[in-house]
């Protein structure tokens, strides 16, 4: 109940919003990442789609075209880090990592906290 409540919200039908980490513009495959040790498939510029990053994920961030995550706030990890690296970041999404999965195509338009999935 929980879970569809929070998908109605901010999830209609191939658009998914959040808050802006970072502004800017990608498109691109994702790769949807629950545990970053046991990661094997990140090629540079895919984007990342993960819970909340830690200072661990660093080395895909920097590797990654544009970041999405479920939680954090504008003075989190991913938003910090991808301002530093130039890198469009939304974050605050709740549910990214369940409506997505590894190898969508994303359209990431961080200037306004949306990210669709291209047919």
């Amino acid at each position: 109940m929980i879970f569809k409540n929070i998908i109605s919200k901010n999830y209609s039908g191939d658009t998914l919003t959040g808050n802006t980490g970072y502004k800017g513009r990608y498109s691109g495959k994702c790769v949807v990442i629950k545990d970053f040790k046991k990661v094997s498939n990140f090629s540079k510029g895919s984007i990342l789609v993960t819970g909340m990053t830690d200072p661990n994920y660093v080395p895909l961030m920097k590797k990654a075209g544009a970041i999405v995550t479920d939680a954090g706030g504008i003075l989190c990890h991913a938003a910090i880090v991808s301002r530093e690296l130039k890198i469009p970041c939304v974050i605050g999404t709740k549910v990214a990592t369940q409506v997505f999965k590894t190898g969508d195509e994303l359209e990431v338009d961080a200037d306004n906290g949306v990210i669709k999935i291209v047919k």
